[in-house]
């Protein structure tokens, strides 16, 4: 399988996509969780689309596997965090809904993408 650009991966584009609603889901976040649990979520939602890019851009499957595998620990990272958002009340049950099933799409191409390598 020969991939020539990781912004072509539609897996990327939607880990983008997961990454900018995380911004703009944690904009509204108290200003006490500024080094807390925002800074947290922002830096594991930017892990998905970085290391999707960055295994992508290796020489080999197996490394772009186990970049891959990275990223979707990062996501369900992100995961866990919105849940934990949602129970403190910093977002509403329709974002959490929003971004998980986002998560879960951005889930199911990661692991096509992995199986599709071996």
């Amino acid at each position: 399988m020969s991939i020539q650009n990781y912004q072509d991966l539609i897996v990327w584009q939607k880990a983008m996509l997961l990454a900018e609603l995380v911004y703009t889901l944690t904009k509204q976040f108290p200003k006490e969780e500024i080094y807390g649990l925002t800074s947290q979520l922002r830096r594991a939602a930017v892990s998905i689309p970085s290391n999707i890019a960055e295994g992508q851009a290796r020489n080999g499957t197996a490394e772009f596997r186990n970049f891959l595998s990275i990223a979707s620990g990062s996501r369900a990272e992100v995961e866990t965090q919105l849940i934990l958002a949602k129970k403190l009340a910093y977002i509403s049950e329709a974002e959490l809904n929003n971004a998980l099933d986002l998560s879960n799409e951005i889930k199911r191409m990661t692991h096509a993408l992995i199986f599709k390598l071996r």
